[in-house]
């Protein structure tokens, strides 16, 4: 199995059939969910959590609960090393780097999976990990 990252954004578009990239990822579950081992951090689900609404909401988190995805804890120590993480992205002209993908980056950094689902496609095609290794986007 292939194991992959999940981003807030790909949570929220397997959930929100309004979402514009809902149907690309239900298809990439239905195509390669068999092969692929998925992987996130609670910044994530929060994320996804707080902009699902209703019935979708608790979709992803029953989804969630039943195991589709391993959540990664984060000590209250790992906060230090997002910081100059997050610094080192949030200089302007660039947007800021977030917690949730602060998260992910150190993630991928710890596990060394470097492939992650997401919609965000700027910010994590600019990430560049401790090894100088990139970020595959699924």
């Amino acid at each position: 199995m292939k194991p992959a990252l999940v981003d807030a954004s790909a949570l929220i578009a397997l959930f929100d059939p309004a979402d514009a990239a809902h149907p690309r990822y239900t298809r990439l579950l239905q195509e390669q969910g068999a092969h692929l081992r998925l992987h996130s951090v609670w910044p994530c689900i929060v994320e996804a959590s707080h902009l699902l609404r209703g019935a979708a909401k608790y979709a992803m988190l029953r989804w969630i609960g039943h195991g589709a995805v391993q959540v990664f804890p984060i000590d209250s120590t790992d906060l230090l090393e997002f910081v100059p993480v997050m610094q080192q992205y949030s200089e302007p002209p660039r947007s800021s780097m977030d917690l949730a993908d602060a998260a992910l980056y150190w993630l991928a950094a710890e596990t060394g999976i470097q492939t992650v689902m997401t919609r965000d496609v700027r910010d994590f095609s600019r990430y560049r990990l401790p090894d100088g290794g990139v970020f595959e986007i699924l």
